[in-house]
C-alpha cells in the first residue's frame, strides 16, 4: 500500500512497517508506522484467507492495554497515522530491540504441556508432577526465546542463555518487567471474567534514554491467550472458550501434516475467529 510521506520497509507475517519517506533506513529512523494487516499466521506459516477486520481489532486492542499499562514505557506516540491506515496503525517510537521474546505462562498449555508431558518440566524447568493440560501453575513462569531470522523457528532458551545475549542486568530487567505486566493485565482480565493463560512480549531499549520499553503489540489475540474464566472452572480450556487464534491452530493440526503448502482455512474458521477476536474487545473494554 502507498502512504503519502511514508515508504514501506518490511513486510512480515501479519505486520508491514513504513519509515518517513525522508529518513533513510529502518535503523535509523526516529519514528516508526505499523501497521496490523488482516493476515493470520499459524505455525510459522501465513495462512489463506485472512481474517476479516483483524488489522483493526489487534491495533485497537493493543491501544487499550498500552493505555493500561501506562506504569510501563511503551513505544507508541501521540501521532496520528495515515487516514488510509487510521484504525490498523500505529506510529510508534524506534527502539534498539533486543533478540528475545519474553513469554509468560501462567497456565500449562500449548507447547508446554507437550514438554511437560514428556519430561516433567516447562523450558527446562522443573514443575510438579500430576498437572493436566491446561491447569494453573503455582507461579508464572517466565520462558524466554531467541527471536529466529525471518523464515526461521523461534527458539526457547534457558534464562542462563538470555543472560549470554542480553547480559546480567538486562535478563533480570527482561524477566521482572514481563511478569509484573502479566500479573497486572491478569488481574484486569480476571475483573472482567477472562483469564490470561499465557503471552509474549518484545522490549527494546529507548535510543535517547536508554530506558527498557515495551514495543510490538501487546496482550492481543494474536500474541496471548484468553479464556473464559466460567467455562474454565466447569470443564477446563476448550477449543470454542478461547479468544484468541486457538481455532485457526486447533483446525490446522487436525487438517495439515506440516509438509507442503497449509490448506485453505473455511469459511467458517474465519468467521468464528473474528467473532472471538471481537468479543475479546468487547469484554475487555465494556466496564471502562
Amino acid at each position: 500500500m502507498t502512504l503519502a510521506g511514508w515508504r514501506i520497509v518490511y513486510s512480515g507475517k501479519v505486520r508491514d512497517l513504513y519509515i518517513p519517506e525522508t529518513e533513510s533506513r529502518l535503523e535509523l529512523s526516529p519514528t516508526v508506522l505499523m501497521v496490523a494487516t488482516d493476515r493470520v499466521s499459524a505455525f510459522d506459516h501465513v495462512l489463506s484467507p485472512g481474517i476479516p477486520g483483524k488489522g483493526e481489532l489487534l491495533t485497537t486492542l493493543s491501544r487499550w492495554w498500552f493505555a493500561e499499562l501506562s506504569d510501563f514505557p511503551n513505544h507508541l506516540l501521540e501521532i496520528e497515522p495515515p487516514i488510509e491506515v487510521a484504525r490498523r496503525g500505529m506510529v510508534v517510537r524506534s527502539l534498539n530491540m533486543l533478540p528475545v521474546e519474553c513469554v509468560v505462562r501462567g497456565y500449562l498449555v500449548g507447547s508446554g504441556w507437550l514438554e511437560y508431558k514428556a519430561s516433567g518440566t516447562v523450558c527446562g524447568i522443573a514443575l510438579p508432577a500430576g498437572l493436566a493440560n491446561g491447569d494453573r501453575l503455582p507461579e508464572p513462569l517466565f520462558t524466554p526465546a531467541f527471536k529466529a531470522p525471518l523464515g526461521d523457528h523461534d527458539e526457547n532458551i534457558s534464562f542462563a542463555q538470555m543472560v549470554d545475549l542480553v547480559g546480567d542486568e538486562t535478563a533480570g530487567e527482561l524477566r521482572d518487567m514481563s511478569l509484573a505486566i502479566f500479573r497486572h493485565a491478569s488481574a484486569i482480565a480476571e475483573a472482567r471474567g477472562l483469564i490470561l493463560a499465557d503471552s509474549k512480549f518484545e522490549f527494546g531499549r529507548n535510543r535517547e534514554t536508554g530506558a527498557l520499553t515495551l514495543g510490538d503489540e501487546v496482550l492481543t489475540s494474536d500474541s496471548s491467550r484468553f479464556w473464559d474464566a466460567t467455562a474454565y472452572a466447569v470443564g477446563g480450556p476448550k477449543r470454542l472458550d478461547s479468544f484468541d487464534k486457538q481455532i485457526v491452530r486447533d483446525w490446522l493440526a487436525a487438517n495439515w501434516d506440516t509438509t507442503g503448502t497449509p490448506p485453505e482455512l473455511p469459511a467458517e474458521i474465519v468467521t468464528r475467529t473474528a467473532e472471538r477476536y471481537r468479543e475479546l474487545i468487547s469484554r475487555l473494554t465494556t466496564m471502562n
